[in-house]
């Protein structure tokens, strides 16, 4: 009968030398293939030359090293990516490299589907079938780096948490994740240079906020009025806006740190200045900065991009308001990888 090989890379440095000395061997041995995992990001046993292949045999009559795949890659005509990720168990997630002129951007999943119910996103349409290891996790950054390198001559400076998935509903894989991502004994990057987006679940801002993250968080909001709200992002019925700022304010309180906001304007739906007014309202309490982002459709109209009359109505009411607010325009739409679009289309 086939033995049932562990996954490796859920065990801790501490763990595998501790393995080790079961087997007889130096506990430094553990060091030597936890460096190799993550550092190095072996794909096999047979990738860790420095260790004997005896060894290396007997890791892999035990263990097994559960690596993604980028099964497709697509690249748009503004010279954004798109990964289409094979995960051991024959799951598809997506990731995207975003290029600018000074640095490379990562967006990367966080689930397979999603567990939220946004009607105006694409995957918000797919079963979430499962939440993502932190190894997945790490294996997109990772891919998304060796393609910045390749392609655009430079590291990967920025990741944002924005792909598939509602970072926040898989939350101890994603700080495991950035854990790994931030510390010199793997990729190394700045938390600072990372962003968590979430769609607003107001218990886990608050954890997040108790243990102190140094990463930077968004807010998918769309509307600052729970009417309008719920009727785009049914889900905001149990967490509603005010148990979201509540949240906010309770992380700004511990963190100090700005909250950007994620906001779509939509014909019809959010356009008005009413609906600016209540944005202006909800965003006081704290410093922040808003992301006018460009809508992507999903082929059913439901949902039409606003009008540049009200986008200029929206820039120039919170500019009035003192408040710091960009247009965003989309990268990738001809290969659907821009925000809102990820569906396993590729």
């Amino acid at each position: 009968m086939a033995k049932n090989k562990r996954d490796i890379r859920a065990f801790t440095k501490e763990q595998l030398r501790s393995f080790f000395e079961t087997q007889g061997d130096k506990a430094f041995r553990g060091n030597q293939v936890y460096e190799w995992l993550w550092q190095k990001s072996a794909h096999t046993f047979e990738d860790m030359t420095n260790i004997s292949k005896e060894t290396r045999q007997m890791l892999e009559d035990n263990f097994v090293i559960n690596h993604i795949k980028v099964d497709q890659m697509q690249r748009s005509s503004d010279g954004t990516i798109k990964n289409a990720v094979r995960l051991h168990d024959d799951l598809i997630v997506e990731s995207v490299l975003i290029p600018t002129k000074t640095r490379t951007t990562a967006c990367v999943s966080s689930q397979v589907g999603c567990s939220l119910d946004c009607k105006f996103c694409a995957t918000a349409r797919l079963k979430r079938m499962r939440n993502l290891n932190p190894d997945e996790i790490y294996d997109q950054v990772v891919a998304i780096d060796n393609e910045s390198r390749l392609y655009f001559d430079r590291p990967l400076s920025n990741i944002v948490f924005m792909g598939m998935g509602e970072p926040l509903m898989n939350y101890n894989n994603v700080l495991k994740a950035i854990d790994k991502i931030t510390s010199p004994e793997g990729l190394g990057m700045s938390p600072k240079r990372i962003i968590v987006s979430t769609s607003g679940v107001p218990k886990m801002i608050r954890k997040m906020a108790d243990e102190q993250v140094k990463f930077k968080l968004a807010v998918s909001l769309h509307s600052a009025i729970d009417e309008i709200r719920t009727s785009i992002m049914p889900f905001n019925a149990k967490f509603t806006l005010a148990d979201l700022r509540e949240s906010l304010e309770y992380w700004y309180l511990k963190t100090k740190s700005r909250i950007t906001y994620e906001y779509v304007v939509w014909d019809g739906i959010n356009d008005t200045q009413n609906d600016a007014n209540a944005l202006v309202d909800f965003c006081r309490f704290a410093p922040s900065k808003v992301n006018l982002i460009e809508y992507n459709p999903i082929d059913d109209g439901e949902f039409q991009q606003a009008k540049n009359a009200a986008i200029e109505m929206y820039v120039s009411t919170l500019e009035r308001n003192g408040i710091t607010v960009t247009v965003r325009r989309s990268r990738g739409k001809d290969i659907d990888a821009a925000c809102g679009q990820l569906a396993n289309k590729s």
